[in-house]
Parts: structure tokens; C-alpha cells; sequence
């Protein structure tokens, strides 16, 4: 099942269940060449506001290639600076500082606009009188008296910080700007992978070691004590996160939980007990969903299943079906998950880039699908790459270019690209199969019809007549009106004026196939089109038959079933 999934009928229904169609990508802003990398919203801005803005004010951030996106409500895109790397990045606040987890690197892009009173003296770099609660070091300051570039370059005390450069005037209550800056954070900071906030700490792991970190997250400087090991096993973390005020430690092989003791060397311990041998196999396809977590796992037996949080374990939510076709794909640790809910389901999207292909999970359903793109007569991954939600938007950034898209029902495309949706099936279940060769006469596919686009379809445009009048300069289309030759352009084909459903079939297992049926689901208005085939021949050597419905027109899909009428032979 590709770009379907089944919504659930309550009791009563015709159906227990119907397919509905997987959302398209609607185009929202191109931030420079892509990849996007990353994607996030502030919980909560409580920056003071600059000029032009109010007080709450709110932005999505985005990492594209290796520049940092600030994006405002009408998509309108600010460039804050740059992140290294050409990897996925992790990123988390505290409502003014954001922190970037980007492999070897790692940033701290603060948000405060300050417009304080302080007073200065000339050629000296001391800067008092004022109030230094949202300062920082590194944070650009300009006015009267400040050099070019001046910037932060410690704090001294409540009223008191010092500047990078000494001051050209004394002044006394003058005002002071202070801007929004990216920093890069320097030794002891040695990478960071996964990162989450935790009761005003930012908390990181260290790649290729067992390594995690905590950074008081209103400053820049990482304390060098401020460090421990996760040691219930010998494996390297693969990543960390943290979900309901607890830290979560994925190893290779385990995962151990921690939290906030208050402690005065390190503020973080382990809960007793909550340390567990299932691992995670990719950095990236650790996500929050439906209050719990999700990821690929793995242990020292193998790998390949998708677990989700049960308490402090992990509970199997992947089926034998979708861990044989993991099982197929060369590399494993490249997944990268992100998760989103849209009109009462809760998905966790797992991309596996090497493989080009896409799983999603539904939690209301417990059913997975596949979301792909078309191209070249084959399926791709999807386009998406990260999410956030973020202007009433489910905002996805794309995996090769720059583009951040909307998660939208209404569309039928990949941001103008065709989505192709597909269905395949047993003609007959097991327990009905008799395995006797079987003729089969028709199938009738229970859909909602007449879901065509106004215009005109490819049939239309090529049953005009065209009948040329060298004395009048008219032509005649197929209803007897007359046109003027020059307003023939009004006959273009509209994509989806028709929209049609492609039926093949299967008798020896999907091995080989029949030749595509093309057959209409009604034009607009034509809502008691009945999408039916007849005379589909007998089954073969197997007994058996796999059908298989697929579309392409951007048209809306809803199907219920189908009916298949069949008979037995003697054959």
C-alpha cells in the first residue's frame, strides 16, 4: 500500500475501514540550496520585541545546507549564520537560547532584543549601570560610544559586563542595543549528535564514545566537569533525547534512563532500574510521538524492528512484512525519522535514504504504509526530510533542495509532482481459495466517484472536429459550436478532468504481470460512476490471482473495497 492509508469507520459503517490518500507537499519558501537539515519552533519566544514586531512574536528556524533560516509567519526568511556540516542536525531551547546539535560542531543561536540603559567611559571596556540579566557573552552591542562589531565579552555582575572592545565616549544612561547572534561552541565541546532540555540545562551526547554532557543553557561556555558516562553497558551512545523531564540514552545495544537529581557536581543521575538491552540503530530515527518515543533498534542479537517507549522498555510496533524489507536494504543506520499528526493520526515517518524508500507508522491504526514520490517510472522516498509545526503548518523540509513544503490533504502532489498511489491485494483470501483454476468476470472498485477536476479531458480534446470554413474562419467542436480558430487555445487538457484508475493482475505470485486497464472514476459531477472491469480471464497454473489498482491524477481518493464476481471451471 503506497500513499493510502485506512481510515477506521466507526460501527455501523458500510466498511470497517477506507483508504484515504497520503497528503501532498504544498510549496511554502526555498531557503537557499538545501538539503534542509533541520527544522524547529521555539516552545515558547520570549524575546523582548525589535522594532516592527510584538511581543509574541514567534519564528521557525531552519538549517539549509550550512546557513541558519530564521523564518517569520509569511514565510518571509532571515540568514542568522553558519552551521557546519553536511548532515542532519538536532536542535532544542529554552525560549531564548536555541541549541544546535550538528555532528562535530555545535551552536548556540540566542534570540534576545534588548534596548537597555547603561553607562559608559571612554577607552574603557567596563559597561555598568544597568541590567545584565539577558546578556551574554558573544552578544553584538551597538549605540552611541560603542565601536563597530563590539560585542560581549563577559558579564560581571547584575549591573556590570564588559566589552570587547573599549568604549569612544562617556555617556551616562545611554541606550544600548543588543541583537540576536549564532555562536559556535568551542574546547572542551567535542560534538554533539542527539540534545534535548532538561530544568534550564541543555544536554548533549558526545559521537563515538559513552560520553554525555550538560550546558548551563544560559551561556556559551562549556564547563569541562560538567560530564558523565553511560555505563549500565560497554556500548557508545548513538544519541540521546529527552521525554517527560527524563533523559533517554541510546547505546548500540541499551538504553538507560537518567534525571534531574539536583545534584551539585553533575545534576543528573540514573533511575534505578530503568536500563534495558534494546538499542538504537540510527542516530536520527529517535522521535516524540503519542507521548512516547519511537526508533530503529537494535541489540546484540541483530537488528531491523521499530519499538516504540512502553514504560522504561521497548514494545514492537514494526510487522514481520516491514522487517523483511528493512532486512533487504544495504545500510540501516542512515534512517531518519520525524513524526506529525494531522486530522487525529499520529505518524512516524522513517526514511531510509540509501534505500530510497519510505515507511510510515500510524499509531490510530497500527497499520503502515509507504509515502513515495514518482519519478522515472519508479517509486522514490519522499520528499520530506525533518518537520515542524509551525504557523498552523506541518512544515517539512526536503532532503535535496532548499524547499519547505506543507503537509496538506487537499494536495495531490508532490509540490507539483506526481504522487502515485497504489493498491495490490488476494483476489480471493485465504480460507475462500479452493486453489481450482477460477474465471474471473469482473471487479468493480468501491470508490467515491466523480471526484474529477473542471476542465477538459484528454478524450475530449481529441473527439473536437476540427472543420475549417475558408470563408468564415470558424471551426466547429463536437457539439456544433461555433469558435473562431484563434479561441481555440481554451482546449487544453486539464490533468485530472478524467481521472482514471490503472487495474494489472498477478497469477504467479507478482512475479510477472498483465498489461495495464485504464478506467475512469467520473468526471466532475458524476457521482454514480461505477469504476468496473469485465471479462479478466482465469487464473493460471497457481490458482491464484494478485491485484493490483494504482492512479496518478490529482484527484481525491477515498476507496471502501471492491467486489470481485467469480466462478469455478472444470479446467
Amino acid at each position: 500500500m503506497v500513499n493510502l492509508f485506512p481510515e477506521v469507520i466507526p460501527e455501523g459503517g458500510k466498511e470497517a475501514a477506507w483508504l484515504q490518500r497520503a497528503p501532498g507537499l504544498r510549496f511554502l519558501q526555498t531557503l537557499g540550496a538545501g538539503p534542509v537539515r533541520g527544522l524547529w519552533t521555539f516552545t515558547s519566544d520570549t524575546i523582548d520585541p525589535a522594532p516592527g514586531e510584538s511581543a509574541t512574536t514567534s519564528y521557525g528556524y531552519a538549517v539549509s545546507a550550512t546557513t541558519l533560516y530564521r523564518i517569520d509567519s509569511d514565510w518571509n526568511y532571515t540568514a542568522l549564520g553558519t552551521v557546519a556540516g553536511t548532515g542532519q542536525v538536532n536542535m532544542t531551547d529554552n525560549g531564548r537560547q536555541m541549541f544546535i546539535a550538528a555532528g562535530t560542531n555545535g551552536y548556540i543561536y540566542n534570540s534576545t532584543y534588548k534596548e537597555l540603559a547603561f553607562n559608559t567611559t571612554n577607552t574603557s571596556t567596563t559597561v555598568s549601570g544597568g541590567d545584565t540579566t539577558y546578556l551574554y557573552p558573544g552578544q553584538p552591542v551597538s549605540g552611541t560610544g560603542i565601536p563597530t562589531g563590539a560585542t560581549v565579552a563577559s558579564v560581571t555582575n547584575a549591573t556590570t559586563f564588559v566589552l570587547s572592545a573599549a568604549a569612544t565616549a562617556t555617556n551616562t544612561g545611554v541606550t544600548l542595543t543588543f541583537t540576536p547572534f549564532l555562536t559556535q561552541l568551542t574546547s572542551p565541546f567535542a560534538g554533539a549528535v542527539g540534545c534535548g532540555f532538561l530544568d534550564g540545562w541543555f544536554v548533549y551526547n558526545q559521537p563515538d564514545s559513552q560520553i554525555f554532557w550538560v550546558l548551563d543553557s544560559t551561556t556559551t561556555t562549556v564547563d569541562p566537569l560538567y560530564f558523565a558516562s553511560a555505563e549500565g553497558s560497554p556500548d557508545n551512545l548513538v544519541t540521546l533525547i529527552v521525554d517527560h523531564r527524563e533523559v533517554w540514552l541510546f547505546g548500540t545495544n541499551s538504553i538507560e534512563v537518567w534525571y534531574d537529581a539536583g545534584l551539585p557536581d553533575f545534576p543528573l543521575a540514573r533511575i534505578q532500574g530503568a536500563f534495558n538491552e534494546i538499542g538504537c540503530l540510527a542516530a536520527y530515527s529517535v522521535a516524540k510521538l503519542d507521548n512516547g518515543l519511537f526508533w530503529l533498534g537494535a541489540d546484540a542479537r541483530g537488528n531491523g524492528i521499530v519499538y516504540r517507549s512502553k514504560g522504561y522498555s521497548g514494545e514492537r510496533v514494526s510487522t514481520h512484512a516491514v522487517e523483511w524489507q528493512i532486512q533487504q536494504y544495504s545500510t540501516l543506520s542512515d534512517a531518519v525519522g520525524y513524526t506529525y499528526q494531522q486530522d487525529g493520526h499520529s505518524f512516524y515517518v522513517l526514511n531510509f535514504p540509501n534505500a530510497n524508500t519510505t515507511w510510515v507508522y500510524d499509531v490510530a491504526t497500527g497499520a503502515w504504509h509507504e509515502r513515495a514520490g514518482w519519478e522515472n517510472n519508479d517509486f522514490t522516498r519522499t520528499r520530506g526530510n525533518c518537520q515542524m509545526n509551525f504557523n498552523n503548518e506541518i512544515v517539512i523540509g526536503d532532503y535535496r533542495t532548499g524547499e519547505i513544503f506543507a503537509y496538506d490533504l487537499n494536495v495531490y502532489s508532490e509540490s507539483g509532482a506526481i504522487q502515485k498511489w497504489l493498491r495490490s491485494w488476494r483476489a480471493l483470501p485465504t480460507g475462500q481459495n479452493d486453489l481450482n483454476r477460477t474465471a474471473q468476470h469482473s471487479l468493480q472498485l468501491d470508490c467515491q466517484a466523480g471526484v474529477g477536476l473542471s476542465g477538459y479531458s484528454q478524450a475530449e480534446v481529441n473527439d473536437i472536429v476540427y472543420i475549417y470554413d475558408r470563408a468564415h474562419d470558424y471551426i466547429l467542436d463536437r457539439a456544433g459550436s461555433a469558435l473562431k480558430i484563434r479561441d481555440y487555445a481554451q482546449y487544453t487538457v486539464t490533468v485530472g478532468a478524467d481521472p482514471q484508475v490503472m487495474l494489472r493482475w498477478s497469477d504467479d505470485g507478482g512475479h510477472t504481470w498483465s498489461n495495464e486497464h485504464w478506467r475512469s472514476m467520473g468526471q466532475i459531477g458524476q457521482t454514480g460512476y461505477r469504476t468496473i472491469w469485465r471479462r479478466l480471464g482465469m487464473t493460471q497454473k497457481l490458482r491464484d490471482r494478485v491485484y493490483e489498482v494504482s492512479g496518478t491524477d490529482p484527484v481525491q481518493i477515498a476507496i471502501m473495497g471492491a467486489e470481485l464476481h467469480v466462478s469455478p471451471t472444470n479446467a
